[in-house]
């Protein structure tokens, strides 16, 4: 059987893809509008801003961490209906997020320029970066309890509210932007840093949002802020014997994307920052489906495990190994035919266009690739409770393959496309390892345990 016959398996890829996709197409049009508002001030603002992200950015990844560990167990124990279980999970994740979110602000708040002088040696840019950094890391702890309670929801498949989160974070953030950057209504032009003080209230107002739903709204969790403190027990102890190999893969992929960053960003062309920024940009803009679905699949894979009902599990996985190849084909011939229409809507030097054109090229061919491999690493092997494979799979590649690659390539003064093909390269390499992993189905394990 290639394609799995239960139609409540559609069912739910559905109704749990399309809002989490809404979601990250929301999530992401914050980003574009931050892009497109502060393109218009030319390469510099865009160059300052987006070396100024990438502690956001490798925070994101991982929280991203803290919030799969979250769910892979949470999902397990809703296939058991065991509500207790998924608060002490979701009290231990909070907690975790919190701290390291507290941890990095503070970093960034007293050592900025050593950290984002990390990306480039332009001073113009790393001035810029280090005052967008100065006002989004006063954001971090809102954004990291803000994703830990809609991990919590999802987890009980309770997709529709990170929607609605990120919807209010759109609205606040584009019309703060358009005000804050250009000087409207009377108030100063502030430029880079409008940018981030429309970042840090957008951050603010999502986090009073999904606070006000979990607490004192959803009915299915019922979350109270006196859970918090709740005990872990046993489950501290899974938490994070499973959550730390999904944490240190994240991490190991926020190494890999702050040193990619840091090898482009020194490159000796013109225009290449600028250009990973854009191309980074639609990337990000085609990974919301998939990425959706992937999340998607995810919690089925957890939930059906959970309850027991592992011989589903097979022909999920043929099924799951068949759409995301099909998605990766479309998702990449997309990325291709969006390449100018897109670039056309910054206003960058002529440099940066030619860049940007050639990193999306390589884009529209490693996407394949990231479709397939990651909804079967990520959403059947890591969900299926093989959370250790991932880890080691991403360190191998990117230590032994990705980074040696590109620094090899770009010591021998490859141009900026070579050298991103390499730090690309493992998106295609890995779909290898996938393959032979799913087929195997020797992934398959319930997490769960009986509480006393």
């Amino acid at each position: 059987m290639i394609l799995t016959k239960d139609k409540s398996f559609y069912k739910s890829l559905i109704l749990l893809a399309i809002p989490i996709a809404l979601q990250n197409l929301i999530t992401f049009a914050v980003t574009l509008a931050d892009n497109v508002m502060v393109g218009t001030l030319a390469d510099n603002a865009i160059s300052g801003v987006y070396i100024g992200s990438q502690v956001q950015t490798l925070l994101q990844i991982y929280t991203a961490g803290i919030e799969g560990a979250m769910l892979i167990l949470a999902a397990q124990y809703w296939g058991k209906r065991d509500t207790d279980s998924i608060k002490r999970i979701v009290a231990i994740g909070l907690r975790t997020a919190l701290t390291s979110a507290v941890v990095i602000s503070l970093a960034c708040l007293v050592f900025p320029e050593p950290i984002l002088s990390l990306f480039t040696d332009s001073n113009e840019v790393l001035a810029l970066g280090v005052v967008y950094l100065r006002y989004t890391a006063l954001s971090f702890l809102f954004f990291c309890a803000t994703q830990g309670l809609i991990a919590a929801m999802r987890s009980v498949e309770k997709a529709r509210i990170g929607m609605m989160v990120s919807l209010v974070s759109l609205v606040v953030n584009v019309s703060l932007n358009y005000i804050l950057i250009f000087g409207k209504f009377g108030l100063p032009r502030l430029e880079v840093k409008g940018a981030a003080i429309a970042t840090l209230i957008s951050r603010i107002c999502e986090f009073a949002v999904i606070f006000v739903y979990v607490f004192f709204i959803d009915k299915r969790l019922r979350f109270r802020v006196k859970d918090l403190f709740l005990k872990g027990g046993n489950l501290t102890r899974d938490f994070f014997k499973y959550g730390t190999p999904i944490m240190g893969g994240q991490l190991v992929w926020g190494v890999n994307m702050f040193s990619y960053s840091a090898i482009m960003g020194n490159l000796a062309y013109d225009g290449v920052i600028t250009a990973l920024s854009v191309a980074g940009t639609l990337n990000n803009l085609s990974y919301v489906v998939m990425n959706g679905m992937s999340g998607a699949v995810g919690i089925i894979t957890g939930k059906t495990i959970g309850s027991g009902k592992t011989e589903k599990i097979r022909e999920y996985a043929y099924t799951v190994q068949i759409l995301f190849l099909g998605l990766g084909l479309v998702t990449g011939a997309c990325v291709f035919l969006l390449r100018d229409p897109f670039i056309s809507l910054y206003n960058i030097s002529d440099a940066a266009i030619l860049q940007s054109q050639k990193l999306i090229n390589v884009l529209s061919c490693t996407i394949v690739g990231t479709c397939y491999q990651a909804a079967c690493l990520f959403g059947l092997v890591k969900s299926g409770g093989d959370v250790s494979f991932v880890m080691k799979n991403d360190a191998i590649f990117v230590f032994l393959v990705v980074l040696p690659s590109a620094l090899i390539a770009s010591y021998l003064g490859a141009v900026p496309w070579v050298v991103f093909l390499c730090l690309k390269s493992d998106q295609i390499l890995k779909c290898f390892v996938a393959a032979v992993k799913i087929n195997r189905f020797k992934w398959m394990k319930n997490l769960t345990r009986k509480q006393t």
